[in-house]
């Protein structure tokens, strides 16, 4: 793995990252600066099924190198997928535990797909937060329907973890124009980066 890049696992949201999304952009940036990274596509992303991530999920932290920095940054239906995943996480298995996890507009208590099922409501579980990983995250944006501010915040403060709220940011994807995500290749090489809006293409 190149200089001090951690490992990084991406776990995209419904229906996958798509053409042009950040998590595609921050793949591209990592492998160029020779870290490792991984971007698993989960089964059906356009009908995604809990327990069947769940279990995919595992695979991916199980077999994910352990002598090394491991950070997960999930979108959407993806964070979503690690709030269960902490909740359930026991307390001994250290082969599921990271050391850093961001967690980008996972979706709120209104929001309903149809497609989706088990991902809603997520288990607010700040133990669960802790065991399985040393460090959690939150980055929404202001005006993201599927996650209001003031539900963000109550998210934020029940797993007693920092919260940025991005200015115009939408559901932080390429509809509002996040592609290229700097702030976000920062945070990994430094946790205490705090996550920006993306400048406007000119």
């Amino acid at each position: 793995m190149g200089g001090d890049w951690p490992y990084v696992l991406l776990l995209h949201g419904l229906t996958g990252s798509g053409r042009g999304h950040w998590q595609g952009w921050l793949a591209h940036e990592l492998a160029d600066a020779g870290a490792s990274v991984e971007v698993p596509v989960f089964s059906e992303p356009d009908h995604p099924c809990l327990d069947t991530w769940l279990g995919e999920l595992k695979h991916h932290l199980e077999a994910a190198p352990a002598k090394t920095k491991r950070v997960v940054i999930a979108q959407g239906v993806g964070a979503a997928l690690w709030l269960h995943h902490a909740a359930r996480t026991p307390l001994d298995d250290h082969s599921l535990r990271v050391d850093n996890v961001l967690l980008v507009a996972p979706p709120g208590d209104s929001w309903h797909a149809p497609d989706v099922r088990g991902f809603t409501p997520v288990p607010l579980d700040a133990a669960g937060i802790r065991r399985a990983a040393g460090w959690t995250q939150l980055a929404t944006g202001e005006d993201d329907e599927c996650l209001p501010v003031d539900e963000a915040v109550k998210m934020a403060a029940e797993l007693k973890i920092d919260l940025d709220v991005i200015p115009a940011g939408g559901a932080l994807d390429t509809r509002t124009g996040y592609g290229p995500w700097p702030s976000v290749l920062e945070w990994i090489r430094n946790r205490h980066t705090r996550l920006t809006a993306v400048e406007p293409a000119s």
